[in-house]
């Protein structure tokens, strides 16, 4: 949906190894970086891309979604994003309310902001 994402983060070092850990299950990795004002682009597909960058203001809160093949993505992601420091959003689980098969799994991240990964497919 999107070719990049870029913020500012207030803890560069935190934030990357943040994203880095949560978002492993998913695929993501390193694709480039410069110092930390430049920073890191992310991305799983090459195609698009998240990139963190050190900031001196708080950023405002954002919510990142996140594609996953399927549910085990999901919770893998979202037990790495706990071990990576993350605070609980909401656990793996089934959210009818957007549709039947939305899988999502939600976290908090360094600079508060709201971290998802949803697999939109029904279980295998």
């Amino acid at each position: 949906m999107f070719d990049h994402v870029k913020f500012g983060v207030t803890d560069y070092s935190a934030s990357k190894a943040f994203f880095l850990k949560a978002l492993e299950p998913l695929g993501v990795a390193v694709v480039s970086e410069g110092s930390p004002t430049y920073g890191v682009e992310m991305s799983s597909n090459g195609k698009a891309s998240l990139c963190l960058y050190q900031s001196d203001e708080k950023p405002a809160h954002l919510h990142l979604a996140f594609t996953a093949e399927n549910r085990r993505q999901v919770e893998a992601f979202y037990r790495a994003a706990l071990e990576a420091g993350g605070k609980d959003n909401g656990a793996p689980g089934l959210r009818p309310h957007y549709h039947a098969n939305y899988y999502a799994a939600f976290v908090i991240g360094p600079d508060g902001h709201n971290i998802e990964a949803v697999c939109h497919t029904a279980e295998a």
